[in-house]
């Protein structure tokens, strides 16, 4: 089974998207959790490096400055995508992470979907609508990882 990053703005849907998939059974790191960040940015590359030599079966869930550094490592870089009002309507009303709810937040939110998304396109293997049902997405990357 192959690993498969999941990547993309706030307010996609990644962590709902995993959520369905860890019912389903799998194993999946959410990288927004303690520890998988260092403090002036980026992935903790031990840690991550460690992670993926220990695991051919795994969805990893996050958004780093630096994660183009671990592609090759991955069988598919997936991109949850969602336009901006779609976004912004998300972090407001969401309960697990407050962050957007403040203005400049949503600011940040506007500015990275602006210059970091297209980046994150670059990268991805595939690109998948935010607005579709989560069962279905689940379903899409339930194929991925099963190879």
């Amino acid at each position: 089974m192959p690993r498969v990053l999941l990547t993309g703005m706030s307010g996609t849907g990644k962590s709902t998207v995993r959520a369905e998939l860890v019912r389903r059974g799998h194993r999946t790191v959410e990288t927004d959790d303690p520890g998988w960040h260092r403090p002036e940015g980026g992935w903790d590359h031990p840690r991550m490096t460690a992670l993926l030599a220990a695991h051919d079966d795994l969805l990893v869930v996050g958004t780093a400055d630096d994660q183009g550094l671990f592609y090759d490592r991955f069988a598919h870089v997936v991109l949850l995508s969602a336009p901006a009002e779609v976004l912004l309507a998300r972090v407001t009303t969401r309960t697990a992470n407050p962050y957007g709810r403040t203005a400049g937040q949503r600011a940040e939110i506007l500015g990275y979907l602006a210059e970091v998304e297209p980046l994150l396109r670059a990268g991805a293997t595939l690109e998948l609508d935010g607005r579709r049902p989560v069962t279905e997405l689940a379903d899409v990357l339930e194929g991925l990882l099963r190879g």
